[in-house]
């Protein structure tokens, strides 16, 4: 393959490129994996298809390679760079011997939108403020007024903002279609490129699971980064003095609404749920859970894999709940509350704020000490 040499830094603008070490990229390109052909009025159409990009390096130490998927309204972009033009994880990562593929989600970005897929939504300025980059203002959920890591004032009008707002993207509005087209779009490339480690954000941990669950031997690892939470029921956030409310029964499977592998049932109506009588601490929500005796996760149950919670994100008040949910269905994991390593302030898209690459790191680490 023909050899390309790429100084990152320079490549994303970063100010500190003079000191930045030099990468060899082996390969790189893209490809589209999944889809298939539908009716249309006046033929056929390719439906389901999820754009990848790849950058294999010459020196590459690993032997799985990392496939990234963005969440909800996001694209690819959420990993190959930030806002403000410093490196990202799919750098960090490269740096790191990673091959690395970065998926766009069907309907998003350079995937094809079909209207197969139904309605789509976007989310305005203001709740993209209010939820990602400036929480602190709003103060809807307990751990908010912690958020110091957005890289500038985190509103409408400051350039490091306006270029995250840019890249919002509309959505597929349809829970589990989301997760039906991910799935299998999911599953279609690790066919493709063989067994490797997944890493998910957000909206895209709901698709994480059932890929695992649909290629078990080809999922070596999840890097679960607050994946979509908490189980069984949405979250409402109300801000002082109650904070929480159930929302919608939108996870009939308990981590989704797409079928999931439990050991004795073939329906979601088999599955019986209960909350926690009193919270595990005053920040945090009741969990859902399974009514004794819990049915396992029986494709899920050997692979390994770690949530990561940032300490001002509202995924604060609830990832536990996640892990609680995987544990009692026979599924071991790693709870990685950032806060707990000493990294402090971080909001939702942490793979974007100023400490993001200390975060990169930790990930890296829990891979390195657990894949082989």
């Amino acid at each position: 393959m023909r050899k390309v040499s790429l100084l990152l830094a320079a490549l994303l603008c970063w100010p500190g490129f003079a000191e930045a070490a030099e990468l060899q990229i082996a390969s790189q390109g893209y490809l589209f994996a999944g889809g298939r052909y539908v009716s249309g009025p006046d033929g056929r159409y390719l439906s389901g298809q999820a754009y990848v990009e790849y950058q294999i390096p010459a020196r590459r130490t690993h032997p799985f390679p990392i496939v990234m998927i963005e969440g909800g309204g996001q694209s690819g972009s959420n990993f190959t760079g930030t806002p403000d033009g410093r490196e990202g994880w799919a750098q960090f990562f490269l740096g790191e011997g990673y091959a690395v593929y970065v998926m766009d989600q069907p309907g998003r970005g350079r995937s094809a939108l079909r209207p197969e897929y139904g309605e789509t939504v976007q989310r305005a300025a203001e709740w993209v403020q209010q939820q990602f980059t400036a929480p602190e203002r709003s103060k809807l959920w307990p751990q908010a007024a912690r958020h110091t890591q957005w890289p500038g004032s985190g509103g409408a009008g400051d350039p490091v903002f306006d270029q995250f707002y840019a890249e919002q993207l509309p959505a597929v509005s349809s829970f589990p279609k989301q997760q039906e087209l991910n799935r299998d779009a999911g599953a279609a490339l690790l066919d493709r490129i063989g067994p490797a480690i997944l890493l998910t954000h957000s909206q895209s941990g709901a698709f994480g699971w059932p890929i695992a669950d649909a290629r078990p031997n080809l999922v070596k690892a999840i890097a679960a980064v607050e994946p979509s939470g908490p189980p069984v029921h949405d979250a409402v956030f109300k801000g002082a003095p109650d904070w929480f409310a159930d929302g919608p029964l939108t996870k009939p499977w308990g981590l989704t609404a797409v079928p999931l592998s439990y050991d004795g049932i073939k329906s979601a109506d088999e599955l019986r749920f209960e909350q926690q009588e009193k919270a595990d601490a005053p920040d945090r929500m009741r969990c859902w859970r399974q009514q004794q005796p819990a049915r396992q996760l029986s494709n899920l149950r050997n692979i390994p894999i770690a949530i990561f919670s940032s300490e001002a994100s509202y995924h604060a008040s609830y990832d536990h709940c996640t892990a609680q949910f995987l544990a009692q269905a026979g599924v071991k994991n790693s709870f990685i509350r950032l806060a707990d390593r000493g990294i402090r302030g971080n909001g939702h898209m942490m793979m974007l704020e100023k400490n993001n690459l200390e975060i990169a790191r930790v990930i890296a680490d829990w891979i390195n000490q657990t894949v082989h």
